[in-house]
């Protein structure tokens, strides 16, 4: 069998994004589990694994990796970094028509470069097969958290990405001393996994909805809501999941009931534009509005939450929200402001331990079919352009495509 060169490329967009598709130590699990693989890494000042710590796990770092048949990164590349006819794998965000990457694309196609987008990557039930949720799960709770500590001056953490690994930031977290406080979150996939799994080291009691709604605490609680505990059909009768997510439009909020006793609000539920918004602008504004503090950690941008109307950065992660005037100020401006985290690139800031998860991912799941047989149509379900043409999965972008 012939040998298969896979470039860990240098990731090129501003800011770099520090991340790695491959660890040290899985780059020499590959070599040794597939021997005609070989895995060159393109050397790198940004990537938090250092070039060394490739090189002493037998991994060779080259300047350039344009040899490689297949080139993997994270971030988009820039169109003037791609390298013509070779097999490309990184989140290009052009699945959703994102007009800022309209000519990503169209470079693509011209190029004919086969590109294979990890978001597309599924099983034949349409569950993503890699991807960084969890982590942005865990950091956007820890973030929440943080937020909350500094705003009322309860205790002091370290910025998430000041800890080295996710074990580190668990150590962290002992350091939370909350008052009785109450927080919901929203979510029952990776993301609100992984900001459970932070709720649950900080030593935060889960509680049941109902029990949130009507009952006092003397210590700190959170409880954590499906799309059934905040939706009700415009029509009556049962909340039906599947219908829901059909017809999202079908359904409209009840989350108001969550705003008068809840203090953190971390949402991590996948919104569809089609469906209700959590809650509204005018609603906010009622005297008996409790939230202080909204960890958005899906970062929807005038999506189902009134307050998310920009994005935040790892240097700058906070803002405050004024709803009168639906402005955004300096955090902490008033007390009478909600607090807003709405970074939106949260698995950066454990760079090591998310990408960790995300290469053993891939091993696991993606390589086999990827080096050999893609006898269950994983790759061909994740292939948005080959030979110059987008593939039939990814034929409705062709109208994106050709806009200018």
């Amino acid at each position: 069998m012939a040998l298969i060169k896979i470039g860990l490329i240098r990731e090129g967009k501003n800011p770099p994004d520090k991340r790695v598709p491959f660890t040290p130590a899985q780059a020499e699990e590959i070599e040794q589990r597939f021997p005609h693989a070989k895995v060159i890494c393109q050397q790198s000042k940004v990537r938090c694994f250092e070039d060394t710590e490739y090189e002493a796990r037998n991994v060779n770092t080259q300047l350039e990796v344009n040899d490689c048949d297949i080139l993997m990164g994270i971030k988009e590349v820039p169109i003037d970094m791609l390298v013509p006819d070779k097999t490309y794998l990184f989140f290009s965000h052009t699945i959703k028509k994102q007009p800022y990457n309209r000519k990503l694309l169209q470079a693509v196609l011209q190029k004919k470069i086969r590109l294979i987008d990890y978001e597309g990557l599924k099983d034949t039930q349409g569950n993503r097969l890699v991807a960084f949720g969890r982590f942005a799960g865990i950091v956007g709770a820890y973030n929440g958290l943080w937020t909350y500590g500094k705003r009322f001056k309860q205790f002091d953490l370290r910025r998430a990405f000041d800890c080295f690994d996710i074990n580190d930031l668990k150590l962290e977290l002992r350091k939370i001393k909350l008052p009785p406080i109450k927080i919901v979150l929203t979510g029952a996939g990776r993301v609100g996994k992984g900001a459970m799994e932070t709720l649950d080291t900080a030593g935060i009691r889960k509680v049941s909805v109902a029990d949130f709604l009507t009952k006092t605490y003397s210590e700190p609680v959170y409880a954590q809501l499906s799309s059934a505990d905040y939706h009700e059909r415009k029509e009556g009768g049962h909340f039906n999941r599947d219908e829901f997510h059909r017809n999202p439009e079908r359904y409209q909020s009840t989350f108001n009931k969550f705003l008068k006793v809840t203090d953190i609000l971390m949402a991590g539920a996948f919104w569809n534009p089609k469906a209700p918004v959590l809650f509204t602008r005018e609603e906010m504004l009622a005297s008996d509005f409790g939230i202080k503090i909204i960890a958005d950690i899906t970062c929807d941008i005038n999506g189902s939450i009134p307050s998310t109307i920009r994005a935040s950065s790892i240097p700058d992660p906070l803002y405050d929200y004024n709803p009168e005037t639906n402005s955004d100020l300096p955090a902490f401006s008033h007390e009478k402001f909600v607090t807003v985290m709405a970074v939106d690139n949260l698995p950066c800031e454990l760079p090591r331990s998310a990408s960790d998860e995300f290469g053993r991912d891939l091993i696991d799941r993606i390589l086999k079919p990827l080096l050999f047989e893609d006898t269950e149509g994983i790759i061909k379900r994740g292939t948005i352009a080959e030979n110059g043409k987008l593939t039939a999965e990814f034929a409705y972008l062709q109208d994106y495509v050709n806009a200018t």
